[in-house]
């Protein structure tokens, strides 16, 4: 059993990863300057953890594994598939909000074609893909929902968050900006979720429409 002074070694270790991983990527990270950060010699990373591979996916798994919890425990509290469907965009917000370094660590990923990733973090990865399949799988069988690609939807919210958030420095150089974008920026930044939320929902739910009007051949959003 671990003992409290290893899981605080074990939290320190991971903690610095976490952030060397999101400045650097896995290529860039190196296990001297994680043990650095952590104030730990790099025998002890080994010791607690082990190789960098190790260490990453450990790393991304609290991320990824995280972010399937949270929207695992928000679509929980859906009564309908809109309902579930914007509890899922927010529990991706909450666990965007919740820790900044996901936004860069997952970008960084996606920009080396998803190389280094474990097999235990494509897991966590299929368990969120899963749970947007089911919204909108319930919402087309209860006509509300037209027919689109769950991994589409997702990649849609991922990146309309995590771009949004990564872009803040850009959008703060603001002396290019016109008045203009700038004071829609200021009016969305706070509306995040709810921007995304409707993005979201105007593509793919279906308008109400009286049953008497309704067709078995209305799959087609166009």
């Amino acid at each position: 059993m671990m003992t409290d002074k290893q899981s605080l070694t074990t939290a320190r270790i991971l903690d610095a990863a976490t952030d060397i991983f999101a400045e650097a990527g896995f290529n860039g990270a190196l296990m001297d300057e994680i043990a650095r950060r952590a104030g730990v010699n790099k025998a002890m990373i080994y010791y607690h953890i082990g190789a960098k591979e190790a260490l990453y996916a450990e790393v991304l798994h609290g991320v990824i594994g995280h972010v399937a919890d949270s929207i695992s425990a928000c679509i929980e509290t859906g009564a309908t598939p809109e309902a579930k469907l914007r509890a899922y965009i927010r529990g991706f917000v909450d666990a965007v909000e919740g820790n900044p370094r996901m936004g860069p660590i997952l970008l960084r990923e996606i920009a080396s074609g998803g190389q280094n990733l474990p097999d235990l973090v494509i897991q966590d990865f299929a368990r969120i893909i899963a749970l947007i399949t089911a919204i909108l799988d319930e919402g087309r069988e209860r006509g509300v929902f037209y027919p689109v690609t769950p991994f589409l939807i997702h990649m849609t919210v991922v990146g309309s968050l995590i771009l949004y958030k990564a872009s803040g420095p850009i959008r703060s150089r603001r002396e290019n900006i016109p008045a203009a974008v700038k004071a829609l920026d200021q009016q969305i930044t706070p509306r995040i979720t709810v921007e995304v939320e409707n993005l979201i929902l105007r593509g793919i739910k279906k308008p109400l429409r009286p049953a008497a009007e309704v067709t078995n051949d209305d799959d087609d959003p166009r």
